[in-house]
């Protein structure tokens, strides 16, 4: 936004040293403007409504790609916690399976 504050101070200023310089001039064409804005609108409207539409429609892509973009990075979370837990468990397995192994072995020995 700071970068429009000067664009309309200099407007402004425009304005003000034409009006200043040539005070008749600037209000016909202010007068001018006036007049002519009925008809240069209904020329202006198809080209607005087209870039709302367009904007609108850009939106709600990208909305939607957002959206699917989250839903995939969610699902490998989720692959990712899976596969930490199976390893995790698999470690507890084999680590459950050396007692047991260490055990028997224990058992076999003092026999």
């Amino acid at each position: 936004m700071p970068q429009m504050q000067p664009v309309r101070d200099s407007i402004l200023n425009q304005v003000k040293n034409a009006y200043r310089n040539n005070p008749v001039q600037t209000v016909a064409v202010g007068i001018g403007v006036v007049i002519l804005a009925p008809a240069v609108l209904p020329l202006v409207k198809p080209l607005a409504k087209a870039a709302i539409k367009s904007g609108f429609t850009l939106y709600e892509k990208t909305k939607g790609a957002i959206a699917e973009t989250g839903e995939v990075i969610g699902d490998i979370v989720a692959e990712a916690k899976a596969e930490a837990l199976a390893s995790e468990a698999n470690q507890a397995s084999v680590a459950a399976g050396l007692m047991t192994a260490s055990n028997t072995m224990g058992e076999i020995q003092d026999n």
